[in-house]
């Protein structure tokens, strides 16, 4: 009689337990996304350089004209210092104010940026033009309707 019970204790012990190391099996893992691969050093241009940049509407806000530009590098080599001044005429074709925007960083070949040039209003505002500069030469860009 003492067999008896063990044995029925040992085999109700063994059908709780089977469940259970069943259902703690770890089950694999779906396959995690790769990190993104850091981004490769490109050594900066020197001389003429080519960008493409799209102008949005400027808008008027606390006395301050905010013009969205975005730039896509699309010359070989990466660009450093990327400087993009906004100059603004009045009636009589003279300078009446002027923005600025420095990108500090390198501009790699294919790469868009996104900023916001803010310059003062002043009366009498005619039009405007931007002027692009790199530290290693001259900017040609090139209008596009959309980036």
């Amino acid at each position: 009689m003492n067999r008896r019970s063990v044995f029925f204790a040992t085999a109700g012990l063994l059908f709780a337990l089977v469940p259970a190391l069943t259902y703690a099996q770890a089950k694999p893992a779906a396959a995690a996304p790769a990190p993104p691969a850091p981004a490769k050093w490109v050594p900066p241009q020197k001389g003429e350089v080519t960008v493409d940049f799209w102008q949005g509407k400027q808008t008027n806000v606390k006395g301050e004209i905010v013009s969205p530009i975005k730039v896509k590098n699309t010359s070989k080599g990466s660009i450093a210092l990327l400087s993009v001044e906004e100059i603004w005429y009045n009636t009589k074709r003279e300078i009446a104010t002027n923005g600025l925007y420095r990108h500090r960083a390198l501009l790699n070949p294919g790469e868009v940026i996104e900023f916001q040039i803010k310059s003062p209003t002043k009366p009498n505002l005619y039009s405007n033009m931007l002027m692009f500069k790199h530290a290693n030469g001259t900017v040609k860009p090139t209008k596009v309707p959309k980036l």
